[in-house]
Parts: C-alpha cells; sequence; structure tokens
C-alpha cells in the first residue's frame, strides 16, 4: 500500500485529509494559513466551480492553482454527488441519462451539461492533480434497480472518462508526473454489486479508487463492514479515497481499512459553528468536541487544546474565541477553522506513524 503520492504539484503523504475547498477556498482562511495547519492538498469541485467563477475565468487566470493561490496538490471531485443530491431532492432540476447529467442550479438561466467527457477534460484543464470519473451516486438504501443502473452507467461513464483523460494527455504530450485519475466503486449496500463495480473499473484500469456513495447509515453511524469489504476488493496497490469521510474517529476506522485519501466539510464546518475538536486520551481518531459559544468559557484563558501547536492555540485563548463567537467577529471562523484543521493534520500524522510501512513510493499515473 503507497505511502506518499507524486502529483504534479507536489508530495503528499498518505493517508492524508483534504479539506473542503469545493469553490477553490477553504472558507475564512488563505493559503497560508492552509500550510501552517499542515494541510497538503485540497479538493475542489466541478459542479460549483464550472458555475462560479466559470471555466472561461479559470481558464483565462491560469488555472486552479493560479487563481485561488494554493500550489500544493488538488483534487477535483467530478460533482456527481452534488448533482445527484440536487436532483434528489428536486427532480425538476435536472435528469440523468446514459449520455450524462442535465441540471439548472438555483437562480440560473440556462442548464448545465455534463457528460464524462466534459467533466475529465475540465478537471484537466483547471489543473488538477487528481481528477474522479463522473459516476452515478445513490444512498445506500435505494432499491436493487437503482443501484444496478448506476453500477452500469457508472462503468460505462469510467470507460469515457478514461478515453477522454488519454486524449487529453496525449494532445498535450505531456511531461512529467501526470495527474492521477480515480474510477468510483458504487453499488450502495449491495456488495454483490459492488464487486461488479470493482472488477470492471480494474480491468478498465485506473490509477486509484473511490468509495461512492454516502458513508453513513440513517443514524449517522460509519458502514465500517461495508466500507471494509469494499476495500478488499481493491488491489492494496492502489490508493483508495474515501469520499466524504471527515470525522476523526471514522477517518482513523477507514485508514486502519486500508483507505488513503479523505475529505469532507465537516471540520470546517464545525469549527465555524462554534463545535470545535480536540484529542481525547485514547487511541488515534479520539477526540471531544468543545463549544466555545458555552458560558463556561467566558473567562476561561487556556488555549481551546494544549497539546495543540496551532497559531491559534498558540496566541489566543479559549475567552477571546468565546467572545469573538458570540459578537460575531468576522475573526473567528478563521482562528476556529486554523485549529480544526490542524487537529485534522495531527491526526493524519499519527495514523501515517502508525500505518507506514516501507511500500514504494507511488507517482502519478505511469
Amino acid at each position: 500500500m503507497p505511502t506518499t503520492l507524486t502529483l504534479p504539484h507536489g508530495r503528499i503523504a498518505l493517508p492524508t485529509f483534504l479539506p473542503d475547498a469545493t469553490r477553490g477556498t477553504v472558507r475564512g482562511v488563505d493559503a497560508d494559513d492552509l500550510a501552517e495547519a499542515g494541510i497538503e492538498a485540497l479538493v475542489m469541485n466541478v459542479f460549483h466551480l464550472m458555475q462560479r467563477p466559470g471555466s472561461s475565468t479559470i481558464k483565462a487566470l491560469g488555472g486552479l492553482h493560479r487563481l485561488f493561490g494554493w500550489q500544493g496538490p488538488i483534487l477535483t471531485d467530478s460533482g456527481g454527488f452534488q448533482i445527484f443530491s440536487l436532483i434528489a431532492d428536486q427532480p425538476q432540476r435536472g435528469s440523468i441519462t446514459d449520455q450524462g447529467l442535465l441540471f439548472r442550479p438555483e437562480g440560473s438561466n440556462r442548464p448545465f451539461r455534463l457528460t464524462p467527457e466534459k467533466s475529465v477534460q475540465l478537471q484537466l484543464r483547471y489543473g488538477a492533480d487528481i481528477v474522479v470519473c463522473l459516476d452515478v451516486c445513490t444512498h445506500v438504501d435505494d432499491p436493487p434497480a437503482a443501484q444496478e443502473q448506476a453500477v452500469r452507467r457508472t462503468v460505462e461513464w469510467a470507460g469515457r472518462c478514461k478515453r477522454a483523460y488519454e486524449q487529453y494527455l496525449a494532445q498535450q504530450r505531456w511531461e512529467g508526473p501526470r495527474p492521477m485519475l480515480l474510477g468510483v466503486v458504487q453499488g450502495g449496500g449491495i456488495l454483490q454489486l459492488r464487486r461488479r463495480c470493482a472488477d470492471a473499473l480494474l480491468e478498465i484500469g485506473f490509477d486509484g479508487y473511490g468509495l461512492g456513495g454516502w458513508p453513513l447509515d440513517a443514524q449517522g453511524n460509519l458502514l465500517e463492514e461495508l466500507i471494509g469489504q469494499i476495500r478488499e476488493l481493491i488491489p492494496r496497490q492502489y490508493p483508495m479515497h474515501a469520499l466524504g469521510v471527515g470525522r476523526p474517529d471514522y477517518v482513523a476506522a477507514c485508514a486502519r481499512l486500508g483507505y488513503n485519501l479523505f475529505d469532507s466539510a465537516l471540520p470546517t464546518r464545525d469549527a465555524r459553528r462554534g463545535r470545535l475538536l480536540t484529542m481525547a486520551e485514547g487511541a488515534t481518531g479520539s477526540y471531544a468536541y468543545l463549544y466555545i459559544q458555552d458560558d463556561v468559557y467566558i473567562k476561561d484563558p487556556r488555549p481551546i487544546d494544549e497539546g495543540c501547536d496551532c497559531l491559534t492555540c498558540r496566541r489566543y485563548s479559549r475567552a477571546l474565541l468565546h467572545h469573538l463567537h458570540q459578537t460575531r467577529n468576522p475573526l473567528y471562523p478563521r482562528l476556529a477553522t486554523i485549529h480544526n484543521l490542524r487537529h485534522m493534520a495531527r491526526t493524519m500524522a499519527r495514523l501515517q506513524q502508525e500505518l507506514g510501512d516501507d511500500s514504494p513510493t507511488l507517482a502519478g499515473a505511469p
């Protein structure tokens, strides 16, 4: 199992957590804040970026790295999950066919069409280091017929994505580390369908694979048994991305099952809302929440977490953060986000040490 990835914009140690920069930036912080917190890579999203700032703007300004000032690796999600969520809630806003996805974002005067080819081409033109194939997302409890159709389309689209990827790189006469291309394993809670999807994707051949679909049950619990079974369908020399997993204990559980990449909006969203992470005694991934809005912190001189070395904990007290939160000072979300991201980076560093082996470095696509 690889312990590092070498990508066009740098090398990242595994396992690693990618904060949600879905619209190009992590809300409330800049690139220097992210780097100081120990973040090595970000995740952005085609669904949002193609709408705002728009593909022509991204291209005119030199791609995602130059536009947003982040020089490290970027994984771009294909947009399949976001469009699935949009259509599931409001069917009149879009449709899924064998050709691709059609959707009309709120406030838009025109529909957007996203095909497998277009999704890959946009991600590559944006300058992504890790490109994710367009897939058809389902909920784990969707009926078998819907799961089977989603797997069929996901596999067909994966083949189209692979051809578009190869054509683009050939046209560009690419030199140096190539962007990685990830296929996504769908199939809901039906292991037989997951196996069928994984086998078909392995036959097509990708640089890594993603855990498709929602990773939690209706009560918000990690589907750990299913997630472990899915990881066993993919040989360990391939990195695997646990899309949407971001709670520290869930990240640790998935890392121990063999997953390497994680992304979620949870740590940064929690930070903005006053829910701050602290290390708890016990295994790596153990944590506790500190609710900074509670009155008990009005005069508390301690940092959020006395074992944390982030800028926020080095300089500021719980009392100040409580004050900033309660007065809605715009400084609060920056300081809180820095802390929660540093917590995630420290957790990943501990997991890297715990799980590290002598496996070779994995470059981008060969």
